[in-house]
């Protein structure tokens, strides 16, 4: 059994959508998966799990939300390191630049990224969410 954190900050419930499937993906046989929203989390919630997804929408100028996601990703700096991980969220505009800049910075931390992050333009429709759980089942 393998224990899966998945943490997340939705403004408009997208993202939370995603959270949801990443979750029911990485539920697999009899595995302990923790769906929390970032408000929720703690280091100790990432430290403790044998796999890590984490999601957050586009914000602005294509960077993560400031005042919840963005203290709690640089408070895991020391605590990734070789740590499987995934990152989603979904995004109104622009082109994925935030993603992209979330994967190298999780890279740089040590992290070990196991699938490209999932993004999904406003409301995840059927396809997204199926995409989703099979990210989630990644973890696995």
């Amino acid at each position: 059994m393998k224990k899966i954190a998945v943490i997340y900050w939705s403004g408009t419930g997208n993202t939370e959508m995603m959270a949801k499937a990443v979750a029911e993906g990485a539920q697999g046989d009899n595995n302990e998966v923790k769906l929390l929203s970032v408000d929720k989390a703690s280091v100790e919630d990432v430290m403790n799990a044998d796999g890590v997804a984490l999601g957050c929408p586009s914000m602005g100028a294509e960077v993560l939300e400031e005042s919840e996601m963005e203290p709690f990703v640089q408070s895991l700096e020391k605590v990734v390191t070789g740590k499987p991980l995934v990152l989603f969220g979904s995004y109104d505009w622009g082109d994925g630049e935030w993603m992209r800049d979330w994967e190298e910075r999780m890279k740089g931390y040590g992290a070990n990224l196991i699938a490209e992050g999932l993004i999904v333009n406003l409301e995840p429709a059927d396809q997204n969410l199926d995409a989703c759980k099979k990210l989630g089942a990644r973890l696995l």
